[in-house]
């Protein structure tokens, strides 16, 4: 497979996602085209650092998380 084939596979299966799936996938390229190729941002957390992000997407994953305007509603709330 040539490049230009690889690219249009690669372009009709992005063409066919859902909203959801297209923005998991293009943040994925993202990080991929944005990688330091010596050191990566994740390599720099400490250990303590990572795990807490891996349960917070679990967290996500399980629960579906709390709206962003939920929490900013209760905050302005109690503290304005």
């Amino acid at each position: 497979m040539n490049s230009a084939q690889i690219k249009l596979n690669l372009f009709r299966k992005l063409d066919s996602l859902d909203e959801t799936k297209l923005e998991e996938a293009y943040g994925i390229l993202m990080n991929f085209f944005n990688q330091d190729l010596v050191e990566t941002e994740w390599n720099k957390l400490s250990i303590a650092q990572q795990q807490g992000l891996i349960d917070a997407g679990n967290e996500l994953d399980t629960t579906n998380g709390i709206e962003h305007k939920l929490i900013i509603e209760k905050y302005k709330q109690k503290y304005a």
